[in-house]
């Protein structure tokens, strides 16, 4: 599904974001990727989707290479992946509804399409009766899971979540990590990126550990700074 071939990131003054990363991520999986600030995670994020580009190496999504594609090729490759922000980025002079609709809009969904399928998502992330409301109106759960409703609008492979957690409070937290296991369920690939240790220690899910831009662990089902 994602793979990453001995990728490097050297930004244009000489920062080192990630340093020979190698490895694997199998469709279906829930993976957590972390680290401390710094640590390149931020980084390994940003290349899935394409917003910077690797030093060296290669990039696999769904077996292909998407490392120097061409940059009319880009949207397609973001077509793959709903993602998800600390920030939340919702459109502010737009409902709820109307912030997963646009995110259809963008991929040219038919109007049938989004009646359909926007009332549903919204349902899934218990947002029904918020339909209306403008992101001014929400809590910062509500935000996010509006934001979680559009990443997932067009029924992608992938998510990315970037410290999806990062602005909630801890109850908060778990409704949202909650959702996006109810949604690794159904079979989409999720990848995390956080430092919210106890929500990695409690999930039980592949977590891969970076620091200081290198991959330092890989654990089946390990913790939060685990060793072994």
């Amino acid at each position: 599904m994602i793979e990453f071939r001995n990728i490097t990131k050297v930004y244009p003054n000489g920062t080192v974001g990630v340093r020979d990363i190698s490895m694997h991520i199998k469709k279906g999986e829930f993976v957590f990727i972390v680290g401390s600030s710094g640590s390149g995670k931020s980084t390994l994020i940003k290349l899935l989707l394409k917003e910077i580009e690797p030093t060296d190496g290669e990039i696999m999504i769904r077996d292909r290479n998407t490392t120097r594609v061409k940059r009319s090729q880009v949207p397609y490759i973001r077509r793959e992946m709903g993602v998800v922000f600390q920030d939340f980025r919702l459109l502010p002079n737009k409902t709820v509804y109307e912030n997963v609709a646009f995110a259809m809009q963008v991929v040219e969904a038919s109007p049938k399409e989004i009646r359909r399928n926007v009332p549903m998502v919204l349902s899934m992330v218990g947002l029904s009766k918020k339909a209306k409301a403008y992101p001014h109106q929400l809590s910062g759960g509500e935000q996010q899971r509006t934001a979680l409703a559009r990443a997932i609008a067009n029924n992608p492979a992938i998510v990315l979540a970037d410290e999806p957690t990062g602005n909630l409070d801890p109850n908060t937290s778990w409704e949202i990590m909650k959702l996006l296991n109810d949604i690794n369920h159904r079979g989409t690939t999720v990848v995390v990126a956080t430092h919210a240790k106890e929500i990695v220690n409690g999930m039980k899910k592949r977590v891969i550990t970076l620091q200081d831009g290198h991959l330092m662990r890989d654990l089946q089902k390990g913790g939060y700074g685990d060793e072994n």
